[in-house]
């Protein structure tokens, strides 16, 4: 016999909106979105809750700063002095002064690239290197432009190397009587190649005066006694050994011989001094007045 008004037994079996919560809790994505999502959104709500107060932002950009401030001024970050090694005493002198840097110091408040683009700057030093050493040295290692031509030009007497780079200014030409003497407007661009013909210039040594650049193209030869050899734009060295070897073989410059014009190599020209010019002509008036 039935019971009448007795309650039917609960089902077990979730509902179908459970169900579905259920099986999207067991997707990846949204099993991650409540593990890490959820929380980095909340920390991240209360950063902007936070932050939003002005008084609050500069309190904290000011201990931020303070913070900073202990960090950088600890004794091992602290650059006492300066070290150069390298570079003359006048370089070293012009060195401390366009880096007046006041130690002790910060090594974060140096701009190691911005010193070494300032040292380099400098017209004898052709490369330099900047460290931090250990005990609070800040290093900087320089190497020197050589000087190896005196270039004489429309603002007076500059050392420069072999590339042609200004390595300083000396006021008389004495001053380096070891090095030689290149003059005129672009001599400097073609330094290397005045190099050469001094190096095959030396027979002459004794009597070379300096290498005049004619129209920043071709170089001439100044010797002692006012004699000159014009040389040519192409291969000059060649035409200067070719010079040598007929003095060498027949005296040329010991001769009364003004210019050496090998500007056209094919059609060398020698032209005399006044005097040796009127004797050889005399020489051929009185040969044809014989004939």
């Amino acid at each position: 016999m039935s019971q009448v008004g007795q309650a039917a037994p609960r089902d077990p079996a979730p509902s179908r909106l459970a169900y579905r919560l259920q099986r999207l809790m067991l997707t990846p994505g949204v099993r991650r979105g409540f593990v890490f999502g959820l929380p980095t959104a909340i920390m991240v709500l209360i950063g902007v809750l936070a932050l939003s107060d002005q008084d609050r932002r500069d309190a904290m950009g000011l201990w931020w700063q303070q913070v900073k401030t202990e960090i950088q001024s600890r004794e091992e970050f602290m650059v006492k002095l300066m070290a150069i090694d390298g570079a003359s005493p006048d370089i070293s002198e012009d060195i401390r002064e366009i880096l007046p840097l006041d130690f002790p110091m910060s090594s974060f408040d140096l701009d190691l690239a911005q010193m070494q683009a300032t040292v380099a700057g400098l017209d004898a030093v052709e490369r330099a290197d900047l460290r931090i050493r250990p005990g609070g040295v800040l290093h900087i290692q320089v190497q020197q432009r050589v000087p190896a031509l005196v270039w004489r030009n429309p603002r007076g007497l500059d050392l420069v190397d072999v590339g042609g780079n200004r390595v300083s200014t000396i006021l008389q030409r004495g001053a380096r009587p070891d090095l030689p003497l290149i003059i005129g407007r672009g001599a400097d661009r073609a330094a290397a190649e005045a190099l050469e013909l001094v190096a095959a210039a030396e027979p002459l040594s004794t009597r070379l005066r300096g290498l005049l650049r004619v129209g920043e193209r071709r170089w001439t030869v100044v010797l002692d006694r006012g004699q000159r050899i014009l040389l040519p734009e192409r291969t000059p060295v060649g035409a200067l050994e070719q010079v040598i070897a007929v003095d060498e073989a027949q005296d040329l410059l010991a001769r009364e011989v003004r210019v050496v014009d090998m500007r056209n190599p094919r059609r060398p020209t020698v032209r005399l001094a006044p005097e040796a010019a009127q004797t050889m002509r005399q020489i051929k008036m009185i040969e044809l007045g014989d004939d």
